[in-house]
């Protein structure tokens, strides 16, 4: 059973001092800039914690209000101290970097930042007599900047004032302590031998993406580069002779997708034989997405003689029997080796089983959201047909999934279709609240990003499997805003609205009166009557029209507000028409009463009931042997109510007050004592549904 131990403190605090800027470490300068207190001086480990999880927050928290002037907090070494930044997505812009350029950064990490430019380049260079590790993975525009064309028409209005050039000159002259550079995915044209190449210390490299004919430039490093990444690099015999010349590498990377386009290059057994007697000191390699070209492995006889085995002299994959020793990682991703007995790694990314399909997860979800949607949508299908044997590793990989890729739409399918079989009952136990916690609040970041039916439905079925409304009213006006917004009749399909209902329903059911309220005034009930309205339009008497009156009667219990909102969206006159147009919906019925028995229950409302056609309408059903009791009971109790209110208040004509008492009191009398009922007008043993 997964353990509930709280957060740390240091977590705490960081989270209540980043929402609460203002009250603890800062003040605002001319109400707009933030401002640290004078007598405040942050090491490091707090300085780094504190703008990493920033940056959490404004990616997975909507409620997180970011600061234009954040960065600007640690634009001084004298009162904090920057060194390892992880900053990722938009939010990153010139203007940050740049604020912070006095830090003695040792690691930046940045992450597809899209909305940095060439400024950003040269803000690098302050950095560079003490970075150590960086990474530019992702960031699109940074090698360009804007040209300014001074060109003017007869009107003095600037024509083209700029337009975006290729920034060439760049290089990393002078970062002697640069060791690790991540260049994946930069800018096509960019001339990465000549940027790179006096970095003479450098130990690992990543130009996942980048396709180039020449990389001979490589072999200034063949005695100190420890990790080379060249994932999607279209390969030839050439870059093969280069790649076994650097001896000390410890991880090589050479995978591709294997979908993204067509490759020449094919692996061989000549080439693994290549790699396994000139790469002695190879720990870890990555041949996921190859085709091979001859057959690598033994006969599927021998393949099966003897249970799974890592020893190399054993190996299925005869290149690898000349290994000393078992690979720490060997990437198989989407490849046939995969799927052969004998492997000699002591972990395998692939698609044979659910282990496989784990560590794939794991290796791929930063940098490649291609490949990690393919792992994910096969782990949905272990979770679905078979019971998940490490269902917590499971569960916590595709939360980091949907945190790091909030806007892939394809991981966000099946990340949040993988999360409903995570998350069901079978699992429960063993999942502590924290974790409950962080799968909900992913599950509400994809259903505010995306508007698409698939995800907006396997999140909300998702949410169907947390305790409601206990395990999220930490969440409470969040999920009730969105759920609401699903419910918009015009844009949404039969089966979201469908759960997305039971959903609100199960909301407002065993909460108390603040909560009913508040809702009530985020729409609730207009947006529930408005269901009802296109159902009658419809003549449609399905699970979303009883959901939608039975959620209506809970929200009302004992909130008069609530109640007068119903009277003033026209609610009164949905009832009569829903009772005209479906006379023998009984579950209708006594949902639309049970409502009424509420509204009743508020003395100022009850004179709006009192009309010839409605008093007539509820002593008529008090006849009705509907679902057992039920409805006549609850038509009773309307009654009985404004009966309350003595004969001063009976100002109708038609039924006579004492009509209606006797008509009371017959029903009353017919009752059979021993019905069982099941229902009850107290919050909480308020009805709500189960959903099929």
């Amino acid at each position: 059973m997964a353990t509930d131990s709280p957060e740390s403190l240091m977590t705490i605090c960081t989270d209540f001092c980043l929402r609460n800027l203002k009250g603890t470490l800062c003040y605002l300068l001319d109400n707009e800039v933030l401002k640290l207190h004078p007598d405040i001086f942050l090491p490091s480990e707090i300085c780094d914690r504190l703008v990493n999880e920033y940056i959490e927050l404004v990616n997975a928290d909507s409620g997180f209000e970011p600061h234009e002037s954040f960065f600007t907090l640690f634009s001084e070494p004298q009162s904090t101290r920057l060194t390892r930044l992880h900053l990722r997505e938009d939010i990153v812009q010139d203007q940050d970097l740049e604020a912070i350029c006095k830090q003695d950064l040792v690691e930046l990490y940045l992450t597809n930042c899209e909305r940095l430019t060439a400024k950003s380049l040269q803000t690098l260079s302050h950095f560079k007599s003490t970075l150590v590790s960086l990474s530019l993975f992702g960031c699109s525009n940074i090698f360009f900047e804007e040209e300014n064309l001074g060109r003017y028409n007869d009107t003095d209005c600037l024509v083209n004032p700029s337009r975006q050039i290729l920034s060439r000159d760049f290089s990393f002259q002078g970062f002697h302590h640069l060791r690790f550079l991540n260049l994946g995915c930069i800018t096509k044209g960019v001339d990465v031998e000549m940027m790179v190449r006096p970095l003479i210390c450098l130990k690992a490299l990543n130009l996942s993406g980048i396709q180039m004919n020449d990389i001979s430039f490589l072999t200034q490093w063949k005695d100190t580069m420890v990790s080379l990444v060249l994932y999607n690099m279209d390969l030839s015999e050439e870059h093969i002779r280069v790649l076994v010349q650097l001896h000390k590498l410890r991880h090589l990377d050479i995978s591709r997708d294997r979908l993204s386009s067509y490759y020449k290059f094919k692996l061989t057994r000549k080439v693994l034989s290549l790699f396994v007697q000139n790469l002695e000191e190879l720990v870890s390699l990555d041949i996921s997405g190859h085709m091979m070209l001859e057959n690598c492995a033994i006969s599927k006889m021998d393949d099966e003689l003897g249970p799974a085995s890592t020893d190399p002299s054993k190996s299925s994959i005869t290149p690898f029997r000349s290994l000393k020793k078992p690979l720490q990682f060997l990437g198989l991703f989407e490849t046939s080796l995969c799927r052969l007995t004998h492997i000699p790694a002591y972990k395998v990314s692939g698609d044979k089983n659910e282990e496989q399909v784990l560590n794939a997860i794991e290796a791929y979800t930063e940098h490649r959201p291609e490949i990690t949607s393919r792992a994910i949508n096969l782990l949905f299908d272990i979770a679905r047909i078979e019971r998940c044997n490490q269902p917590l590793r499971a569960l916590q990989l595709v939360i980091a999934a949907l945190k790091c890729h909030k806007y892939d739409k394809t991981i966000q399918v099946t990340g949040s279709a993988a999360l409903f079989y995570l998350t069901n009952s079978d699992y429960r136990t063993e999942q502590s609240v924290r974790l409950r916690r962080q799968v909900i609040q992913v599950v509400l970041n994809g259903m505010e990003s995306y508007q698409e039916v698939t995800v907006q439905r396997n999140c909300c079925l998702t949410l169907c499997n947390f305790g409601i409304p206990e395990e999220l009213e930490f969440q409470y006006h969040r999920v009730n805003e969105l759920l609401l917004n699903i419910l918009i009749p015009t844009r949404q399909d039969e089966s979201i609205q469908r759960i997305a209902v039971h959903l609100c329903n199960a909301l407002v059911c065993q909460v108390d009166n603040d909560h009913k309220e508040a809702v009530g005034k985020m729409g609730f009930v207009m947006t529930m009557l408005k269901l009802i309205q296109k159902k009658l339009q419809d003549k449609t008497c399905d699970q979303v029209m009883e959901f939608s009156w039975s959620a209506l009667w809970n929200i009302t219990d004992e909130t008069p507000d609530n109640c007068e909102m119903f009277l003033n969206y026209s609610g009164m006159k949905l009832f009569l028409d829903c009772l005209r147009e479906f006379p023998e919906k009984q579950e209708l019925h006594r949902n639309m009463l049970g409502l009424l028995g509420n509204v009743a229950e508020v003395r100022e409302l009850r004179p709006q009931l009192m009309t010839s056609q409605f008093i007539t309408v509820f002593s008529n059903l008090l006849d009705s042997k509907a679902d057992g009791i039920e409805v006549s009971y609850n038509a009773c109790g309307v009654l009985s109510h404004i009966m309350f209110d003595g004969p001063e208040v009976w100002f109708i004509l038609e039924p006579s007050r004492q009509e209606v008492e006797e008509r009371m009191w017959r029903a009353i009398q017919s009752w059979d004592i021993s019905s069982r009922r099941n229902i009850n007008y107290r919050s909480e043993d308020t009805h709500i549904y189960s959903l099929p």
